[in-house]
């Protein structure tokens, strides 16, 4: 007789289906909640700098270095060239105004004044001959006036005596005539002397003015050579200390080298390179500070030198009040340039954050300071020692300040200690 089996619901087929089914969902679910929660990183705190967040004074400087100087140097180049023949003095001596330095030999130059002097005495004497000539012309054209003066007033009596003659019929026509001719005659002769008188003086005088003139071109010339040969003879132009002298006996100089340079030691100034990115925000009238022996000082930029050489420019400062005791010509300075006026701000410390984030963003701690996590924040302006934070950060807030080379994209940072 034939029975009914009854059918198995829970064969090893199904158990295994459906363990499968359940396991392939546990999988997808587990990779959805890793997938969808937050990047995390286990760092040891010894190797982080945590800073915190304040808010106080704040301004904007750049740190450079300046040179000082005296606040006026004068060069000294060689008006005239020459052979060095005597030193007076030695480099670094103080110099008082016109006290000689060196003195350079030009044989060439000595040779030419002594032929320009040889012109203007050969013009002098020249002059001075002009100067008799014309005198002799004229004497002897003033006897000959007087001459004619006379012959005129002579001529003029005996016709006056011959007219009153021949209007008494004392006399003939013909005498009388001839006394009136001759006195014509000598008048006309006297206006001609006059004339030639009046032309040859004039004259004269014109040679004489021209020929003084001549010498006085001559010895303005004779002036100007004994002064280039007075220019071989360096001497200092103001009061100062001699620096730099490069000059040494028999060496030969060239006109218009550089010989050496006079400080003038009524004060300082200092010379100060900043990098071409601040040129446009440098102006006279800045501030920068500088400490020197444990006291502060400042500076005030006095005037700025738009030639960039090497991406650096420079600017020329004078302190502003006395200047440090002790301080020498040539000693660097570590000045603090401000950039800003002093504002409170809220601040966060400079750190290698900024290389990775670019100041967009900063791992803030939580209060137990156990977790730090990704912050939106945004930065404005930055000296060397802090950030000034416009958003994103409240000041008592813990942030790390330390490189994040290592953290990639992680959003999470679990602090631990090792």
């Amino acid at each position: 007789m034939d029975r009914v089996i009854e059918k198995k619901k829970w064969n090893k087929k199904r158990v295994l289906t459906i363990v499968g089914v359940a396991a392939l969902v546990g999988l997808v679910v587990a990779s959805y909640l890793l997938t969808s929660g937050k990047s995390r990183l286990n760092v040891d705190t010894s190797r982080i700098t945590v800073s915190e967040v304040t808010k106080g004074p704040f301004q904007e400087f750049v740190p450079v270095n300046g040179i000082v100087l005296p606040v006026t140097t004068i060069y000294l180049d060689a008006l005239e060239g020459g052979r060095v023949e005597e030193k007076y003095v030695e480099d670094g001596a103080m110099m008082k105004k016109d006290q000689p330095i060196l003195r350079l030999a030009n044989t060439d130059l000595e040779l030419s004044l002594a032929n320009q002097e040889t012109q203007v005495y050969d013009v002098l004497t020249q002059m001075q001959n002009t100067r008799n000539n014309a005198d002799q012309n004229t004497i002897g054209k003033l006897n000959q006036m007087a001459d004619v003066d006379n012959a005129s007033i002579e001529a003029e009596r005996v016709y006056k005596l011959n007219k009153t003659l021949y209007d008494q019929n004392a006399i003939g026509s013909q005498e009388f005539k001839a006394s009136e001719n001759n006195y014509n005659y000598q008048l006309k002769r006297k206006k001609l002397t006059q004339e030639t008188l009046e032309k040859d003086m004039a004259s004269g005088k014109l040679q004489i003015s021209q020929a003084g003139q001549s010498y006085s071109r001559m010895q303005n010339a004779l002036a100007l050579m004994r002064k280039k040969v007075g220019d071989l003879i360096v001497r200092a132009p103001v009061d100062g200390q001699l620096t730099s002298l490069d000059a040494e006996i028999g060496q030969s100089k060239n006109k218009g080298e550089r010989l050496g340079q006079i400080d003038v030691t009524s004060g300082f100034k200092v010379r100060v390179d900043i990098d071409e990115h601040y040129i446009s925000r440098v102006f006279i009238g800045l501030m920068g500070k500088f400490t020197l022996a444990g006291k502060d000082y400042k500076l005030k930029i006095k005037k700025v030198y738009t030639q960039v050489t090497n991406s650096r420019f420079q600017v020329d400062m004078e302190f502003d009040g006395a200047a440090p005791e002790g301080v020498r010509r040539g000693q660097t300075l570590q000045i603090r340039l401000a950039l800003s006026d002093e504002t409170q701000a809220i601040l966060i410390p400079t750190g290698g954050f900024f290389q990775q984030t670019g100041g967009n963003w900063i791992y803030k701690l939580n209060e137990s300071g156990t977790i730090a996590y990704k912050t939106d924040i945004q930065l404005n302006r930055q000296s060397p020692d802090f950030y000034e934070v416009v958003s994103g950060l409240k000041p008592g807030e813990k942030v790390i300040t330390s490189s994040y080379e290592n953290y990639g994209t992680m959003q999470e940072l679990i602090l631990k200690k090792e």
